[in-house]
């Protein structure tokens, strides 16, 4: 037995569950410092749906939100959230694209990337990591955790030796659905621990079906290392499982976390305020905080259903919030019973939407979820019905290669184009996943600084006339 280690989430994945990532860089700054004397294993700070949001929603510099954070954050070790060969987008991108990515995000201030597949394709993570290997970073490889009957544990054994044979350093169970029982996580941990027993394993849930906080405390009995949790104002309902209570319950134990539960409380107190400032604002929603059992059925993960939810609401459909759902678990058989997180959790969430409002499935088919049928994001664990693949395809032929194989590289023509707007050199990565959004991050940034300048130059023009 060993003392578990703690991930803190509340600066990504927490607010991206709970406020669809709409925490600002000015509200984390003012409590890193306290979080960064706690003792956490790692801060998970970026990646995930963070970068979109702040070029697309913030009208903030990704990089600059993490220089800023790595700049009070000194001790603790940053973690990030890397989709593979998708790197923070929604496609698939060239390598030439992907190593810089990573080159960049490890020398702006991450340590830790951990990197995952849609698919659990180990195709679309090799590129990844290599490069992280290359840059010295240290690489998790996430499982995308789902149920079925493709997916026993026999099959996430089988994958986990596949991601160490490539290159992990540590492993996650990723399962952003809340779908992992107590005892299955129990079972699944020994299975892994029984063949890996050296090998560092993180476990990383949603409170969505209420189980999270039972099943970290079996996955710890079985030998799991690592929990992420968030800090408990942001956590529960689509969240993690609160830091403080995990902390609190393990303390006596042999798997005591040795963090102090008064230095928790001062950065508790701090997000207690967010907190209730989302709630009035309502940013945060009722729907988002409560426990939904029916998630084991739809399973859809935190950040897909506040999204899902932001969708409904912008539409002026939110009653048929309750079919979308039901429709979820179908839509994603169709497409080979793919896990659902970033990126698939979006496209099966979209075309179930579409079916549902347009009152007939597949009349209307996003380019996305053709492309999942396709074969565009890798290869699914269950076989597409071929029949399923011709009405969704048309004419158009499967693709059954690394997808990244068939991408020239990118980034040299990527920097002709980003010529007119570029200030450091990371801007052509934000041009490379967001185009169109970045353009305008990139006009609102110029537009400002020229302000600020005519604003300086007033000044000085009025001291030298005083």
């Amino acid at each position: 037995m060993a003392k578990v280690k703690i991930c803190e989430t509340v600066l990504r994945d927490s607010h991206q569950s709970l406020i669809a990532t709409r925490m600002t860089t000015e509200e984390m700054l003012p409590v890193l410092k306290q979080m960064d004397e706690i003792g956490y294993h790692a801060i998970e700070a970026w990646g995930g749906a963070t970068f979109d949001s702040c070029l697309r929603f913030l009208n903030e510099d990704p990089w600059e939100r993490l220089r800023k954070i790595r700049a009070e954050v000194k001790n603790t070790k940053l973690q990030m959230l890397f989709r593979g060969q998708n790197i923070l987008g929604y496609r698939h991108y060239a390598d030439d694209v992907v190593e810089y990515f990573v080159q960049k995000s490890i020398a702006n201030g991450i340590d830790i990337l951990r990197i995952f597949d849609a698919l659990n394709d180990p195709r679309n993570l090799e590129t990844a990591i290599k490069a992280t290997k290359k840059e010295g970073g240290h690489v998790q490889v996430a499982i995308s955790y789902t149920t079925g009957e493709t997916y026993t544990p026999e099959y996430y054994v089988d994958y986990t030796r596949q991601l160490v044979n490539i290159g992990a350093d540590s492993i996650c169970i990723k399962d952003m659905a809340g779908l992992l029982k107590p005892f299955d996580a129990e079972i699944l941990v020994k299975a892994i621990k029984k063949d890996f027993p050296d090998l560092p394993l993180e476990l990383h849930t949603h409170y969505t079906s209420g189980l999270a906080s039972m099943t970290a405390i079996k996955a710890i009995e079985a030998g799991v290392d690592i929990i992420d949790t968030a800090m408990s104002p942001m956590a529960m309902g689509t969240s993690q499982p609160p830091t403080e209570p995990l902390v609190a319950a393990l303390q006596g134990t042999p798997y005591d976390t040795g963090l102090d539960l008064d230095k928790l409380n001062v950065i508790s107190k701090y997000f207690t305020t967010l907190r209730e400032k989302y709630l009035a604002s309502g940013l945060m929603t009722p729907k988002v905080l409560k426990v939904d059992v029916n998630a084991l059925l739809y399973q859809v993960p935190g950040g897909m259903l506040s999204n899902l939810i932001s969708q409904l609401q912008q539409q002026g459909k939110l009653d048929k919030l309750t079919e979308c759902l039901e429709e979820v678990p179908r839509v994603r058989k169709d497409a080979g019973n793919p896990p659902l997180v970033t990126p698939s959790s979006q496209i099966v969430g979209t075309q179930a939407v579409l079916n549902v409002l347009t009152g007939e499935r597949y009349k209307m088919v996003t380019k996305e979820f053709k492309g999942l049928v396709r074969g565009e994001y890798g290869q699914t664990a269950v076989p597409i019905d071929p029949e399923f693949q011709k009405k969704i395809l048309k004419d158009e032929k499967p693709i059954t290669c690394r997808p990244a194989d068939l991408l020239k590289p990118e980034l040299e023509d990527l920097r002709k184009k980003v010529a007119p707007y570029a200030e450091q050199e990371e801007d052509v990565l934000s041009y490379a996943l967001f185009e169109t959004v970045a353009t305008k991050f990139f006009d609102q940034r110029k537009a400002a600084k020229l302000n600020l300048d005519a604003d300086n130059a007033d000044k000085e023009q009025k001291i030298h006339t005083v």
